[in-house]
């Protein structure tokens, strides 16, 4: 074990082999802890390399502008190492204890922003937030979305409904989609909502200011054009799409 030169302990960066899904041991446990040092991961850390763990470091190899595959090679590694510390003392003492914790307990340990951790769409302080409409936007038009937001993702992450609000205006922007929000969400078969009546239930105002979020710009979906949720999607196309990311239960694509 090292000392960084903040004085806290931290492990050289994993072993030289490639983790992928499926690995388990050390390696995984120090995946997990540094995804969840800056908010990519949030699940238990159990030196298991699940799905979650997979779609983690995809995401983090998504915002950080490296090659997507899931696999924990040298250079995401190295873009690890160099943007989290790793505890692993303490990580440890707490597995062994059987705690359920976030990467510092919440404890006085709890890490801070790092200046060099990059954004990603869990860290919240320099997050839009919904202020003046844009002109182009009709009242009805944001009812609409904040309808189809409701009906398609209520229950999801908040970053997980700007995301589908994003989706829709991402389709508004693209030759290959209708100009307008009713054009867009009523195109045959495109939103499930749509297709069960869900559309039409009384959004909440979580949704809305979702709906506006995006309006003014804030974009977690990665650009996508379609979302899908991998438990229940039903058309087989779909998942030949390329795969930008995981939000809650949807996968965002291209």
């Amino acid at each position: 074990m090292t000392v960084s030169s903040e004085g806290n302990p931290r492990t050289h960066a994993f072993s030289n082999q490639v983790i992928q899904i499926g690995a388990v041991g050390d390696d995984v446990i120090e995946l997990q802890a540094r995804l969840q040092y800056i908010g990519f991961y949030n699940g238990k850390i159990d030196g298991v390399f699940g799905w979650q763990t997979y779609w983690a470091l995809r995401n983090f190899q998504y915002e950080f502008g490296m090659k997507v595959d899931g696999l924990a090679g040298a250079e995401t590694k190295q873009k690890l190492a160099n943007v989290t510390k790793y505890n692993e003392s303490y990580v440890k003492e707490q597995i062994n204890k059987g705690n359920s914790f976030t990467h510092y307990g919440g404890t006085e340990t709890t890490p801070q922003t790092n200046d060099q951790s990059g954004s990603n769409e869990q860290n919240t302080p320099n997050e839009p937030t919904a202020s003046n409409v844009p002109n182009g936007f009709s009242q009805n038009d944001i009812k609409l979305m904040a309808n189809a937001v409701y009906g398609e993702a209520r229950g999801e992450p908040y970053v997980g409904q700007v995301a589908v609000a994003a989706v829709i205006l991402n389709r508004i922007e693209s030759p290959t989609f209708p100009n307008t929000v009713s054009g867009v969400l009523f195109e045959p078969g495109a939103f499930t909502a749509v297709s069960d009546g869900q559309i039409w239930l009384e959004p909440d105002e979580t949704a809305k200011k979702a709906v506006l979020d995006a309006i003014n710009g804030w974009d977690p979906s990665g650009n996508a054009i379609y979302y899908f949720n991998p438990n229940t999607a039903t058309n087989s196309w779909i998942w030949s799409r390329p795969q930008i990311k995981q939000i809650g239960k949807h996968i965002f694509c291209k």
